[in-house]
C-alpha cells in the first residue's frame, strides 16, 4: 500500500506527518508537481516474466504515457536481493539528485521509497506494485531500495540516454531514515 511520510528538511529532520489515504497523499504531493496514479496489476503476468513480457503486458499504458508526455524510450529495471550491483545501485540512487528529464516509474512488483525535497519538507513516498509516479524534470529527490531490494519497474524517458542525474552533493539523504520495507 502506498504511504507518505513528511520530514522537516532542516535538522533535526523530525517526522511531521504520515498518511496512507490516496486523496491526502495526492493533496500533500500537489505543491511538488509530482503525479501519482494507480494502475491495475496484470494478474496473468507470470512471476518470472522477462522484460519483454512486462512491457507487452503494459503496452497500452506505455503508449498513452509516451503520447501524453513526449517520452521516446522505455525499459524495465529489476533489482533483487541477489542482483550483483544492488549495493552500487542503492548508493547511486540514495544520493540527492535532479534530472533534466521527468522521472517516470511504474512499479510492476515490489516497492521502493522516493524522497522528494520541496518547500522545506521531504516527502518520503513509498511506491508499491500498481503505483505510477512522475517526478517533473528538476525535482530534487533520491530513491531507496532498502537493504534487500525487490522491485520491478517500467521506466520512461524523453531521451534515449535514459537515467542521467545531476547530484546536488547535499548530505540530507543520510539524515532521513532509510527505507525498511515490510516483510
Amino acid at each position: 500500500m502506498t504511504a507518505l511520510a513528511l520530514y522537516a528538511d532542516s535538522a533535526p529532520h523530525r517526522l511531521l506527518d504520515t498518511m496512507r489515504d490516496e486523496i491526502a497523499i495526492s493533496a500533500a504531493l500537489a505543491p511538488t508537481g509530482v503525479r501519482l496514479e494507480r494502475w491495475a496489476i496484470r494478474d496473468a503476468l507470470p512471476a518470472n516474466a522477462d522484460d519483454a513480457e512486462v512491457l507487452a503486458a503494459y503496452a497500452l499504458e506505455i503508449q498513452r504515457l509516451e503520447a501524453s508526455g513526449g517520452y521516446a524510450s522505455h525499459d524495465v529495471i529489476r533489482v533483487t536481493p541477489d542482483h550483483p550491483d544492488r549495493v552500487a545501485l542503492r548508493a547511486k540512487f540514495l544520493a540527492e539528485h535532479v534530472h533534466d528529464d521527468d522521472e517516470v516509474r511504474f512499479f510492476v512488483e515490489g516497492s521502493g521509497l522516493f524522497y522528494i525535497r520541496h518547500g522545506g519538507t521531504v516527502h518520503a513516498l513509498e511506491c508499491t506494485a500498481g503505483d505510477l509516479i512522475i517526478l517533473p524534470a528538476g525535482t530534487v529527490h533520491w530513491f531507496d531500495t532498502g537493504e534487500r531490494p525487490r522491485f520491478t519497474a517500467i521506466r520512461l524517458f524523453t531521451t534515449p540516454e535514459g537515467w542521467v542525474a545531476r547530484f546536488t552533493g547535499d548530505p540530507i539523504a543520510q539524515a532521513i531514515p532509510l527505507y525498511e520495507p515490510a516483510s
